[in-house]
């Protein structure tokens, strides 16, 4: 009970400093091949004539960017490319980056691609900024606190909302865990939406980042302490998904259903970096410290099970949700609309192949997965209801048996 007070007290405190933050939000570029315009942004918006690309090898590969190359050339812009991971950029990888940013004197960062590039990108930013601390000394919130170089995020998927949030997720290889650095200099200047860059993507990547989409905006929401603004973020988030993520995944080619989707993970993205997300996660964060894993594909296979856990602290909100997706009868209890909500979220699951267990997770690693998880928790999300280690080794043990 005493540490449940003291969790409290430290959430109340952390949203009451929250109002005093100088919160702003990328200016956005949007529409098929839209990024074919940041070129010009660069070059004449910010005046950087020489700039960090951070990638992965896949995508380099795949040859996504040589319409936005051939741009930063017509524009006499110098371009680097860091694409040295290929997914969950390690300690290992930013301290790379920030070699190659230094060597070649950049003076911004373009991340381009799905969260691990902007996470990547955001690390090398915040070493930039803060060159005697590490990343590790960085660990938590508001320890970046000076000017990074400026940031344009070109997302090439539709779920992690990390052009629009505070957050940088980096693997710390050493410990087998993931660390997060947190402030507002790591928000990007600019965010390229792009349909266009979306339409390859394959099937199960499109179902993993849009249920990573819909689980950041259903945290948000349900959370304590959230507003009415990331509220209104989560509603259009959730509104979206159900509606053009089944479309998306059936037909890629689908360009007003991708834009719709980058659309969603964007505001899902400005409610979480207010309101936090939650258990599901830290869970999916932790299995992500020790495995080689999607993290979308864990939280969207978590989720309903986590809501489910929840009972009735989340009825409420739950049902605030269904009205803002179709087929979902409205005149009906609080508590059987809410539970017509996770059905809902189920029937997503079944239709996107996640209707599966983490059948994987061995019995000698749900110690470190249920520290890490709790450690990572608590005390900074608001969670409607806050667990003990007991409640969560039950939540591991029900997603994987």
């Amino acid at each position: 009970m005493l540490y449940i007070l003291y969790c409290r007290a430290y959430q109340n405190a952390l949203r009451l400093t929250s109002n005093f933050l100088p919160w702003r939000e990328p200016e956005l570029i949007d529409g098929v091949n839209s990024v074919e315009k940041l070129p010009d942004v660069i070059k004449n918006k910010t005046k950087i004539n020489r700039i960090l690309i951070v990638t992965d090898e896949n995508l380099t590969s795949l040859g996504l960017m040589n319409n936005f190359l051939a741009e930063l050339g017509s524009e006499d812009i110098k371009y680097y490319i860091y694409d040295n991971f290929f997914y969950d950029p390690a300690i290992e990888n930013i301290e790379e980056g920030v070699q190659c940013y230094k060597e070649n004197k950049c003076q911004g960062i373009v991340a381009f691609g799905g969260g691990s590039p902007i996470d990547c990108a955001k690390g090398i930013a915040a070493r930039i900024a803060r060159p005697e601390k590490n990343l590790i000394e960085m660990e938590g919130l508001l320890k970046v606190r000076k000017k990074t170089p400026p940031i344009f995020a070109v997302p090439t998927t539709t779920g992690t909302g990390s052009e629009a949030t505070v957050s940088a997720v980096i693997k710390d290889n050493k410990n087998s865990r993931k660390l997060f650095i947190n402030d507002i200099p790591l928000i990007p200047d600019y965010a390229v939406h792009d349909p266009a860059l979306t339409v390859s993507l394959p099937q199960e990547i499109t179902a993993y980042t849009g249920m990573d989409a819909l689980t950041h905006a259903v945290e948000a929401y349900i959370n304590k302490y959230n507003t009415e603004r990331t509220r209104r973020f989560s509603e259009k988030a959730v509104n979206l998904i159900f509606a053009n993520l089944e479309k998306a995944y059936d037909d890629g080619e689908d360009l007003q259903a991708r834009e719709n989707m980058l659309k969603a993970s964007y505001y899902a993205g400005l409610a979480f970096t207010r309101a936090y997300v939650g258990y599901c996660h830290a869970m999916a964060h932790a299995l992500g410290g020790l495995y080689d894993m999607n993290h979308g594909r864990v939280n969207g296979i978590i989720l309903p099970y986590l809501l489910k856990y929840y009972g009735e602290s989340v009825y409420e909100p739950l049902a605030k949700l269904a009205d803002k997706i179709p087929f979902i009868d409205e005149n009906i209890d609080v508590k059987a609309k809410a539970q017509k909500f996770i059905g809902r979220v189920e029937q997503l699951q079944e239709k996107l192949n996640l209707n599966s267990k983490l059948n994987f997770i061995e019995d000698k690693d749900l110690p470190i997965l249920v520290k890490n998880t709790y450690n990572g928790a608590n005390p900074l999300y608001p969670v409607p209801k806050i667990m003990n280690r007991k409640d969560l080794e039950n939540l591991f043990q029900l997603v994987s048996e």
